[in-house]
């Protein structure tokens, strides 16, 4: 009985294994010249999002939501509004956050996180695939474009040991994203009802 449930998982695992391949040489230069030529005309970019954390020792993920708000050159906010209200904002290399009406102010320079967040910024700017931090792959399945980053530099591998970003086939800007720690416990980030270009006030940067 042990010996068929072993074949079983071991099946499984290969099913989902295989489920990804890696592009080609010419399909990752065409993907990746469509991802900059489109995210040239990117302004804005505002997105709801649900966010998943598995944590090992936890029956059920934990799950969060909110909206993310993007502008050009480099403004970012993140705005979590269920179960609780949170914001984190990116800007001037600094990132100010809000938790439920206690403010504070950190310099983004080294930050585990303003790294995260230059990934998710150099998704839809178009800037992501020379990042010099990262080991960049690229792998395809039915419905989505992978990029996954791993890390070569210690400071970050204490963090992060992979960066999954998933590209919908008929998409040229993230829909989800993937961070793996060192642990094996991640974070998975959904992005629903994106709007490209909509008008964003300077003030949703402003917490």
């Amino acid at each position: 009985m042990k010996t068929r449930i072993f074949l079983l998982l071991f099946c499984l695992m290969n099913l989902n294994i295989f489920s990804q391949e890696k592009m080609s040489a010419s399909e990752i230069t065409s993907f990746k010249a469509i991802v900059e030529k489109e995210a040239k005309n990117i302004k804005s970019l505002k997105t709801d999002f649900i966010q998943y954390k598995h944590l090992d020792f936890l029956s059920k993920d934990i799950e969060t939501s909110g909206k993310m708000y993007f502008k050009q050159p480099n403004m970012l906010n993140w705005q979590y509004t269920k179960p609780y209200q949170y914001s984190i904002v990116f800007k001037n290399n600094k990132v100010y956050i809000n938790d439920q009406g206690n403010k504070s102010t950190v310099d983004a320079n080294s930050k585990m996180f303003e790294k995260i967040n230059k990934m998710i910024v150099g998704s839809v700017s178009g800037n992501m695939f020379d990042d010099k931090e990262f080991t960049i792959t690229y792998f395809k399945n039915k419905d989505f474009n992978i990029v996954k980053l791993t890390p070569k530099t210690a400071s970050i591998k204490k963090y992060i040991n992979q960066i999954d970003l998933h590209f919908p086939m008929s998409d040229t800007t993230v829909s989800e994203v993937k961070l793996t720690e060192p642990s094996g416990d991640f974070t998975r980030i959904v992005f629903k009802n994106k709007q490209l270009n909509a008008k964003i006030d300077d003030s949703i940067f402003t917490n």
